[in-house]
């Protein structure tokens, strides 16, 4: 249960909110026509939550290869052909090169992936996977539908076709903000 409270100092409103027996009061807004931010019904939160909600389904369902949900990510993105060193995964998946590299580390002692020679800058390191790493990266999209659809149950197809379209939206809006800095 939602409980809201206002109060009027001088010129401007502000609004207080808890939610019964959860969180104190906190103020969250100082204009004239105040808006409750309730961070549980924000759309950063419940994406993010979302998100770790998915990750925590691929995670148990991967324990029995011996790999995580973000290993299991750049497998499938060594697969699709459009990445091929650490430095575009880590990129693509916004993940720090140092966290990029151990990730990467595993799987090359799990003999999942090597790395190559860059051709001519010797510094770069290509990423290939190995037999082993393409017969479980080929096993990877069905474990991943099979826990999307137990994550979004219920949702028809043309609401997961909304959802992606609202989502790949989101993406391009921050694609454009980044492109104009």
């Amino acid at each position: 249960m939602l409980f809201l409270r206002f109060e009027d100092v001088g010129n401007k409103s502000r609004v207080y909110y808890c939610l019964v027996n959860q969180l104190p009061l906190i103020n969250v807004s100082t204009s004239s026509n105040p808006v409750p931010y309730i961070v549980e019904e924000s759309i950063g939160y419940l994406l993010g939550r979302a998100r770790a909600q998915l990750a925590k389904s691929l995670d148990d369902a991967l324990t029995s290869h011996g790999i995580t949900h973000a290993q299991g990510g750049i497998l499938l993105m060594l697969m699709s052909g459009h990445f091929d060193t650490a430095a575009q995964l880590a990129r693509e998946l916004y993940i720090d090169a140092a966290a990029m590299t151990r990730m990467v580390d595993r799987l090359v002692k799990r003999a999942l992936v090597i790395r190559l020679p860059g051709g001519a800058d010797r510094r770069t390191l290509l990423l290939q996977l190995t037999t082993e790493g393409s017969v479980l990266a080929q096993q990877l999209p069905g474990i991943y539908l099979a826990a999307r659809e137990r994550n979004f149950a219920g949702l028809s197809e043309e609401e997961m076709g909304f959802l992606r379209s609202l989502l790949r939206r989101v993406l391009l809006n921050g694609e454009v903000a980044e492109s104009s800095k």
